[in-house]
Formats: structure tokens, sequence, C-alpha cells
């Protein structure tokens, strides 16, 4: 029962962890703060790319987003976290 506590914590503070690289992620792009350069943004883009390019992909080739300006991905990719994935990791390893 322990190790599945603890599991749970971990998970719940990775999750934590990404959510908030997503948002940094989101401020550096507004501020025009994203490149390759700085250390912190690179490890930022780097961590959070194979992420937000899958949610990117998709809302290029809908109807709707394909004519958009703005990349929604972001936002996408956290309800997908915060809302789908998280709650499936979390009943699988309450199972165990």
């Amino acid at each position: 029962m322990t190790t599945n506590y603890a599991l749970i914590l971990t998970l719940n503070y990775f999750f934590e962890i990404v959510n908030w690289l997503i948002v940094i992620r989101v401020v550096l792009s507004l501020l025009r703060m994203e490149n390759m350069g700085n250390p912190i943004s690179r490890f930022v883009i780097i961590v959070t790319e194979p992420i937000l390019d899958p949610f990117r992909r998709l809302q290029f080739k809908s109807s709707i987003g394909r004519n958009m300006m703005i990349d929604f991905s972001p936002i996408l990719a956290m309800l997908a976290i915060q809302y789908v994935i998280r709650p499936i990791l979390l009943s699988l390893i309450s199972l165990i």
C-alpha cells in the first residue's frame, strides 16, 4: 500500500512539473524568449516539444484549427494530461 501511495505521489509531482514546464514554455513564447541559445529555454523546449507536438499536429489537421494563427497545443496538452492521462494512470496504479 505504501508503494502505491509513493508511486501516486511521484506521478502527481511529475505531472505538476510537466504542467509548469508547459506554462513556462508559453510564457517564453509570448515574451519571444524561446531560443535554443539560452540553456534554460533549450531545456524547456526539449522537454515540452514531444508533449506539445502531437497536439499541434492534431490542431492543424482539424478543419477548425487549420486556419487559426494561435497555437492551442499547450492548452490541449494540459487538458489531456489533467483529465485523461493522469486519471487513467492513477486508476491503473490503484489497481496494483
